[in-house]
Parts: C-alpha cells; structure tokens; sequence
C-alpha cells in the first residue's frame, strides 16, 4: 500500500471512529500510521505483551520510546549510518526496455524504460501501485513476465540475452520477489533446502549436491544475516517474516550475483528486522554488488539509497541524486504524465 492508499485508510478509519463510534484494531509496523491515528498502542514483542502507550493531543506518540519496545532496545536512527562508496563499473544498463501485459498484448505495461546501476550503488525504484516497478524488475529477471519485450540489457558493458531464469542467474543477476510467502520460498521446506535452492550447480559435484558444502554455504550466511532459529535444519515457515526476509536474501547471496533486485525487501516486518535488513544491504554495497531496491516506502528508499528513478504509468520518468531526495520532488516523478524519458 503506498503513502495515498494509506492515508484514504486512515481517513476512513477516523470517520468510522468520529461518526460512528466504531472501535477499530489497527495491526501496522509503519510508525508513521500508528502516530497519526492511534489512541493507544499495545507492542507485542515475541508473542508477549511488552508495553502499552496512551495517546492524547497533550502527549503525542513517543516513536523512538515505541520502537524501543518494540525491539527492546533503543534505535537511535531508523537507517544506520552508511558512507555511500563511489561508484564503481556500471554493472547494469537497460535500454528502451518495453514490456506488454501477459495476456492483453495491447497493454503497455513499461514503456521504453532506462536505467541503470553501478558496483557499490544501492538504486531506488519508486512509483505509486501499478507504476510497474514490479513489471519491470521481472520482465528483465529472464523475462519472468509480459510478452513482446523489447530492449537491450548490458551486464558489465556487454550486451546479454536473458531469455529465462537461469539465463539471469548466470548472467550475475538475482531478484528477491516482493512475496517471499508465495515465490520467495517453499514453506514446507527447511531453512537449508530454501537457501540452497538457487546455488544448486555451485553445490553440486558431477550433477549430485554435496551435502557438506551446502551446509557449510548456508550456515555461514545464517551467522552473517543473524537469523534466529536453532539450526538450519528448521522448517522455513515457523519463523518470523523478518528471519524469512533474510533466508531469501541468503538464497540469493549465496547464488554470488553481481547485480541484486530487491522488491519491497522489508514488507511486513518489524522494525528491528527493518533495521538488520538495511544493514545487509549497506554491507552487500560494499562489497561491490549493484543493488536495485523497489520500495511503496518514499522514507525507506531516502534513507538507504544513493540515486531514485521514479515511474510513472510504466514510465521512467526522472533520475534523482541524493541531494534531490524529498519526498515532495520525488512523488512529483511518481505522478507525472506520460511524457517524460529518463535517460
């Protein structure tokens, strides 16, 4: 749900409350909508009620106090610090990139779309819902969606065909799919088997998977991304939305890409997670990678990102440096007419 959609919510919320007497239960982990329309909070913290905070026009909600709570431990930055490296290579370049619906072909789904990402770059994608963000980010991931996709992809300034998947894999791309529930991972499998599952020739000798090195792979990003569980032998689906966030990063860590596409990375987990997320990316920055994050969180992609292309109606339609990071200017992008090409 972007920024719009949330507040029409809220603003139907607050008229059920005044008009009506209506008594909602908001369950939300955007500080943000809790501060505008709360009375009062309950946090829960690991299925335990752990405080309750009462709102009044006198005494408006203490975030840095809830978040504190919430983690049980003080934040004093909802985005750790990060010294943006100077760009590397470019390691990814899309040109006049269209894509079509799947199934009405007459449908423009991304129109002529250019970006581009370089090594030690963390890139934003930022649009309303339906701006095709997600269209685009899957249509070059081995054309995992649309039909008459046309363009050019140059991964490290070669130009590459990536007609499927594997192709995208092989290629050094990976792309960490906006529902891990559903395509991110398989819930009726273990921490080690969804981890493993987009290396399988890395850990595999003469066509079998050698145990021991998928063991070793998995356990080493399992200390590294501070997932929480007893061993990775643990049924994925047992844990918490932000330990899955971070087994679907180790998945696609672990595969050693170049070029990573994170869709809405941090939906639906709490802060803390928000928090751990953010600092895997940074570190994964550093190391070189080119990341791509696609976020409905304007704050989010201000507070990790060292450029912003914004999309509109399938269209890029600006390209904005750090420095030109506010929230205003960028929805100005986000709700521009079709008229305007970034290049």
């Amino acid at each position: 749900m972007n920024d719009e959609d949330s507040a029409h919510l809220l603003n139907l919320v607050r008229e059920l409350r005044d008009e009506q007497g209506v008594t909602s239960i908001i369950i939300s982990h955007k500080l943000n909508e809790i501060a505008e329309i709360a009375d009062n909070v309950t946090i829960i913290r690991d299925g335990a009620t752990v405080g309750e905070m009462f709102i009044t026009p006198e005494t408006p909600l203490d975030q840095d106090e809830l978040i504190r709570k919430m983690v049980g431990r003080s934040l004093t930055n909802l985005y750790p610090d990060h010294e943006s490296n100077k760009p590397g290579d470019e390691y990814l370049r899309i040109e006049d990139w269209t894509v079509h619906h799947p199934l009405d072909q007459s449908r423009v789904i991304v129109d002529h779309a250019n970006i581009a990402a370089r090594s030690g770059e963390i890139v934003g994608l930022a649009g309303l819902m339906g701006a095709g963000r997600t269209e685009l980010a899957m249509s070059i991931f081995g054309k995992s969606y649309g039909s008459h996709i046309s363009g050019k992809v140059f991964v490290k300034g070669k130009e590459v065909s990536l007609p499927n998947v594997q192709a995208a894999i092989d290629a050094g791309l990976a792309y960490a799919t906006e529902d891990r529930k559903v395509y991110g991972l398989n819930l009726l499998q273990n921490i080690r088997e969804n981890a493993s599952m987009a290396s399988l020739e890395k850990m595999s000798v003469h066509g079998v998977m050698n145990d021991n090195i998928e063991r070793k792979e998995v356990e080493e990003y399992r200390k590294d991304f501070h997932i929480k569980c007893n061993s990775i032998d643990v049924n994925v689906g047992t844990l918490s939305g932000g330990n899955q966030q971070k087994v679907v990063l180790a998945k696609w860590v672990i595969s050693d890409p170049d070029i990573l596409i994170l869709d809405e990375p941090t939906r639906g987990i709490d802060v803390g997670a928000k928090y751990e997320i953010y600092e895997i990316i940074n570190k994964l920055a550093d190391e070189g990678k080119a990341i791509i994050v696609i976020s409905s969180e304007l704050p989010e992609l201000i507070g990790i990102c060292d450029r912003i292309y914004t999309v509109s109606q399938g269209v890029v339609t600006d390209n904005v440096a750090k420095n030109g990071f506010t929230q205003e200017y960028l929805m100005k992008g986000m709700t521009k007419e079709k008229e305007v090409v970034a290049r």
